[in-house]
């Protein structure tokens, strides 16, 4: 009789400690998907358009692209890009963001900040300390080579957080 009452309390103690614990975890996601949803929506992606034709770009999750949605919840981004390298076209935003530099290879598609003012599209690889902004999906190397203007200067390219760009800033 003992040994029944003793293991009831550890069921009991079990199923108890268990409904807390989740609804401890419930009330932690509902508390993270409010603060999500209300003034200050988080979002995973970003399009980039250049001469009427848009990509999708999947953010990567650090305070580099936070701040970029920040601002670009204010309005589109455009800024002109160049070639370098045979590998990537990059410029200077014209702002800064908070920087994490560390030694990346970065490869076909990737998006990058270097120095916290000069964002980078590769259409190629190179290896170099960046902090990473995202990628560009589903575009092949020649592709990519295509859509981003590879070779060319004064490459026009804005940033958006909706796929109907306009091209022009808010």
């Amino acid at each position: 009789m003992k040994a029944l009452s003793f293991i009831g309390k550890v069921l009991l103690a079990t199923v108890c400690l268990t409904a807390l614990s989740c609804g401890g975890d419930d009330h932690t996601q509902a508390s993270a998907q409010t603060a999500g949803s209300e003034d200050n929506p988080t979002t995973s992606k970003m399009y980039i358009t250049i001469d009427g034709k848009t990509q999708s770009i999947t953010l990567a999750d650090n305070q580099a692209t936070e701040e970029l949605v920040s601002r670009l919840r204010d309005g589109d981004v455009t800024v002109v890009l160049s070639s370098y390298g045979d590998f990537e076209i990059w410029g200077s935003l014209g702002f800064s963001l908070p920087a994490n530099d560390q030694q990346i290879k970065g490869g076909p598609g990737d998006v990058v900040l270097y120095n916290s003012h000069n964002i980078c599209l590769f259409y190629g690889s190179s290896s170099w300390s960046y902090t990473r902004l995202g990628k560009i999906d589903g575009l092949s190397e020649n592709e990519l080579r295509t859509f981003l203007k590879a070779g060319e200067s004064g490459i026009a390219v804005t940033l958006s957080l909706n796929a109907g760009a306009s091209g022009t800033d808010k």
